[in-house]
């Protein structure tokens, strides 16, 4: 078999995008694997995946890059069997109807809780649909086939060995956003320290917070700039830290490295992070 992967992002460094990087790994146990990305950064993939880049990471135009997409798909769907688009409608948009005109089937992959026309054009084009829950994809379509998220076991596992910090540790992983809820934990913090909470039975300076991830979006710059400043303005510096992003293959000793896992994400859906987390052993308070 032989199949077609459009995609965002192929890098395995990357911190938001990294974890698809291991999806390619597991696919190519089972097929050939073309990929087209619309950004192409580091990889370590078999011998039998090969990846086309639209050129993201050089500033090729949109113009260009919509040319090129054109001729990747007239070049490789003559090839292969089926076509996965992975979370992006706009990439089903694209390809227009040159899937149904080489007989393709096609499959898209999509967990959020946004629901525009993008999405309910491509639900009409694409033959099937996967998601990780019922609420990660609001939109009623009978090709919709709920899977749950593939969570690797062997990667994200306990490590009762592992030395950790001597403060009690509380971690939070994901995109740096409003949605997210971040100033609550940094409320609560202050909270706990105002009471004098220690966690191991010693002072207050005997537990932390730490903060994985990065701003994306401008709005999400924003929002990073007034939680830093909330830091400052309740003095609570030596308690929470930002860490910054980590890349997916360095995530799940960041997960191994904590005591508790805090997920506020406002998007009423399964996250990822927290079955993750889950899976490396933590203790988890999610909304």
């Amino acid at each position: 078999m032989k199949l077609l992967i459009i995609t965002q992002k192929v890098d395995i460094n990357d911190d938001n995008l990294g974890s698809f990087h291991s999806w390619l790994e597991k696919l190519a146990e089972k097929a050939d694997i073309f990929v087209i990305g619309n950004y192409v950064g580091k990889y370590d993939l078999p011998e039998n995946v090969k990846v086309f880049s639209l050129g993201k990471e050089i500033g090729v135009g949109r113009l260009v890059k919509i040319f090129k997409y054109q001729w990747f798909l007239l070049k490789l769907l003559p090839r292969v069997n089926g076509v996965f688009f992975h979370m992006c409608p706009e990439y089903v948009l694209g390809a227009h109807l040159l899937p149904k005109i080489f007989r393709k089937k096609t499959l898209l992959w999509y967990t959020h809780k946004s629901v525009n026309w993008k999405l309910k054009l491509a639900e009409k084009l694409v033959d099937k649909i996967f998601t990780a829950s019922k609420e990660s994809f609001r939109l009623p379509s009978k090709k919709v086939e709920i899977t749950g998220h593939g969570i690797d076991v062997n990667k994200f596992k306990s490590q009762k060995s592992k030395v950790k910090s001597d403060k009690f540790t509380i971690i939070t992983v994901g995109r740096i956003a409003e949605i997210k809820n971040l100033h609550l934990l940094i409320e609560v913090a202050e909270i706990l320290k105002n009471k004098g909470f220690s966690a191991q039975g010693g002072s207050a300076s005997g537990w932390e917070i730490k903060i994985a991830g990065a701003p994306i979006l401008k709005d999400d710059k924003t929002y990073f700039e007034k939680l830093k400043n909330l830091i400052k303005e309740k003095k609570l510096d030596d308690i929470v830290e930002f860490v910054g992003p980590i890349p997916n293959k360095y995530i799940a000793e960041f997960y191994q490295s904590g005591d508790l896992f805090i997920n506020l994400s406002d998007t009423g859906s399964l996250d990822k992070a927290v079955l993750e987390a889950m899976a490396c052993g933590l203790k988890i308070l999610t909304s």
